[in-house]
């Protein structure tokens, strides 16, 4: 019962909708209380699989056809309105089609975010969230080769606020990448990395993170892979640390 007032309150939180302070003392209860935990990997989930089956199905373009065409008045028309007819269509194709495509790109983009904030939030959720537990990184770099089809540099630390947690494999949409843990003032950072030929039809080299995510999020392409570094950690923060990768 301690927990209810909390849980009421999950589905906002994983959808980024409650104020700035809100999400900060959100984010302090889920990682220091095993049940809100539980609750909001599980939640978690269950919006990625609806995301999933709700893309599953959909009409084909000769069934949308046919419905199109059994539902549509018929009414007879001279031969100069078929002709402005048509050129109007044209028209609509012209202006249409590149805000169509926008549209597309924009949702695929925002997929990616939503998948990189998910992956970050399981891992937080999980008993254990690093496969090689370590602060060097000469041990948990070597520790990728052979896993991972690529492979990446990590930056020094020392005269940095960052510590190095240990990393693990994951995937994104099948694809294979590294997953770093960083702790800054006991705030947890996620970094992905990823080919960036596996994320080039989804984003381009000047994606930036939407606004309304629960985490602060920066990412970029650099020497064929892509990094994204995320966390509740204050964005300053999550910018220097993706500094520290961009200097490798």
């Amino acid at each position: 019962m301690v927990c209810e007032s909390w849980k009421e309150k999950l589905d906002t939180y994983l959808d980024g909708e409650l104020s700035e302070s809100e999400m900060r003392t959100f984010d302090a209860h889920v990682r220091s209380c095993p049940s809100c935990s539980a609750d909001a990997l599980a939640r978690t989930q269950m919006k990625r699989a609806v995301q999933i089956a709700g893309k599953r199905f959909t009409p084909s373009p000769d069934f949308r056809k046919r419905v199109q065409q059994s539902v549509a008045p018929k009414p007879r028309r001279s031969f100069k309105f078929g002709w402005a007819l048509a050129a109007a269509f044209v028209v609509i194709l012209v202006i249409g089609l590149p805000a169509l495509n926008y549209l597309r790109t924009q949702s695929a983009r925002n997929h990616v975010f939503s998948e990189i904030a998910d992956l970050h939030v399981t891992t937080l959720a999980s008993s254990s969230p690093v496969d090689v537990v370590s602060t060097d990184r000469h041990t948990v770099k070597p520790w990728f080769q052979g896993r991972i089809p690529f492979a990446f540099n990590l930056p020094e630390l020392q005269s940095s606020e960052f510590t190095l947690l240990g990393g693990s494999m994951t995937y994104l949409d099948q694809t294979p990448g590294a997953h770093l843990i960083y702790d800054v003032r006991k705030h947890h950072i996620s970094v992905f990395i990823f080919p960036e030929a596996a994320m080039r039809a989804r984003l381009d080299e000047n994606s930036v993170s939407p606004k309304r995510l629960p985490f602060n999020l920066e990412t970029w392409s650099q020497g064929g892979l892509r990094y994204f570094v995320v966390g509740d950690a204050n964005a300053a923060d999550i910018d220097s640390l993706a500094r520290l990768f961009k200097s490798q």
